[in-house]
């Protein structure tokens, strides 16, 4: 009994690892890398190992970071059978195909200006999307033991991370050795607006742990509101726009609900107009509506009564290009979420390029932003940013509001690692050098390794 890793070793994205027993060879999640230029030559090189010979997939989320190469796995070899949850499997169809459309759009791009020296192909596209969702099979129910072969059985938990979110949990045999091996995926933080906390499993040997916070703690989530809530009405107030840079999985929904309550609280103006400029949130947001069983029992009791949550006065859903190209005519009193959180694409950029250098403007970022990403760039003070070639200068009202992330803090990744019933090896991943170090440290004397790129561990 092996595990390899291919993705996330030493860094935050590309979650990738392979798992040898009983004879199979079965891969948890396949992410895309992501960073300053979207990591192209590093998406398109080698897996380390040979798609065609992967038995099954196991998927934790359907953030493009755990899911985003599955179509690629499959373009050059992989066949076999892709389990998840339900609500993982119709937001990975969303990604997946969102994901097609950009490198399709984006190899177009290339070949337009004349790049042809490049070699900037497509990734993949729609079709191999398409084979890739093809392949979903099971449906993972968390809690429900699913048997994959002799001698490994898989246990998906809640994770709290994201709508359908899951620790995968697999229980090894192979000849007389027994192994539970339990991956974390990404760990939300307790008391989410929408989600169930993370539930983990018990007496666990080996755990594949993420460190995304492993040095830091968020503000609780009700001090992050009221920072929120203050940072729209200052805007208001000084008579400008406010753009919020979005993830449209979960972090898109969880700001409605927030919205909504401000707006029912007194919280918040009522006449307020806000956009939810991003084709993929829209989406996303009528997929919560079809999971309920995957949400908070207030919020589910409220969706099986007809009641949506994520509706709220002055909401207007911004599907069309040409919709979001009229924003450009509104000079003040509207908030504006588009994607993508990190502002590596997408139609933020359009509106960062036009709000950047207005005073009036504020920019308010609710989630993580990684090394070398525009977010990260202007959180860290930048004074000029480059957008489509021409150097925008900063002056607009800068806000960063930590206690929306969904992913778990230090405390909250510590709390978490002590249910497990002391694990004999606990392995990180997915964090930057710096929060992986610090999160070793803290679980000192516990055994860690922090693998590197290729490396492989036998269980």
């Amino acid at each position: 009994m092996k595990i390899s890793f291919h993705g996330a070793a030493r860094q935050v994205t590309g979650s990738c690892h392979l798992v040898e027993a009983a004879g199979r060879r079965i891969l948890v999640d396949c992410g895309m890398f992501q960073g300053s230029h979207e990591l192209h030559e590093e998406n398109a090189g080698d897996f380390g190992f040979d798609p065609a010979t992967i038995d099954m997939l196991l998927l934790t989320h359907a953030h493009l970071d755990h899911c985003g190469r599955i179509p690629l796995l499959v373009k050059r070899g992989f066949s076999g059978e892709i389990i998840a949850t339900s609500a993982t499997r119709d937001l990975a169809r969303l990604v997946m195909m969102d994901s097609a459309h950009l490198h399709e759009e984006e190899a177009r791009r290339h070949h337009r200006h004349g790049r042809h020296g490049g070699g900037h192909e497509a990734l993949y596209d729609t079709v191999d999307a398409m084979d890739a969702v093809e392949l979903f099979g099971r449906t993972a129910e968390y809690g429900k033991p699913l048997e994959l072969c002799p001698g490994i059985r898989a246990r998906f938990h809640e994770a709290g991370h994201i709508l359908g979110s899951a620790s995968i949990l697999l229980e090894l045999t192979e000849h007389d050795q027994h192994r539970r091996l339990l991956f974390s995926g990404d760990l939300g933080p307790p008391n989410r607006a929408l989600l169930n906390d993370a539930d983990p499993p018990r007496d666990v040997d080996v755990v594949v742990m993420e460190t995304t916070y492993g040095d830091r703690d968020h503000r609780s989530f009700d001090a992050s509101v009221a920072e929120f809530h203050e940072a729209l009405r200052d805007a208001h107030r000084r008579g400008g726009n406010v753009i919020i840079p979005t993830f449209a999985l979960e972090r898109a929904q969880e700001l409605l609900w927030v919205l909504r309550e401000g707006m029912a609280s007194g919280a918040l103006p009522r006449g307020v107009d806000i956009y939810l400029d991003s084709p993929m949130a829209i989406s996303a947001t009528r997929i919560f509506g079809r999971h309920p069983e995957a949400l908070r029992p207030e919020l589910a009791a409220m969706i099986r009564k007809g009641n949506d949550p994520f509706r709220l006065p002055g909401l207007h859903f911004t599907r069309e290009a040409q919709d979001s190209m009229k924003l450009n005519r509104i000079r003040s009193g509207a908030v504006i979420m588009a994607g993508s959180g990190m502002c590596t694409g997408g139609r933020v950029r359009h509106h960062l390029r036009r709000e950047l250098g207005r005073p009036e403007t504020s920019v308010i970022f609710v989630g993580y932003a990684a090394e070398g990403t525009l977010a990260r760039i202007i959180i860290d003070g930048a004074r000029r940013v480059k957008l489509f070639g021409e150097e925008i200068r900063v002056k607009a009202r800068i806000h960063t509001i930590n206690g929306f992330s969904a992913h778990a803090d230090r405390d909250d990744l510590l709390r978490w690692h002590a249910l497990l019933g002391r694990p004999s090896e606990t392995v990180l991943v997915h964090g930057e050098a710096k929060a992986m170090d610090a999160f070793a440290e803290a679980l000192t004397p516990a055994r860690v390794t922090r693998p590197e790129m290729g490396e492989t561990l036998e269980l």
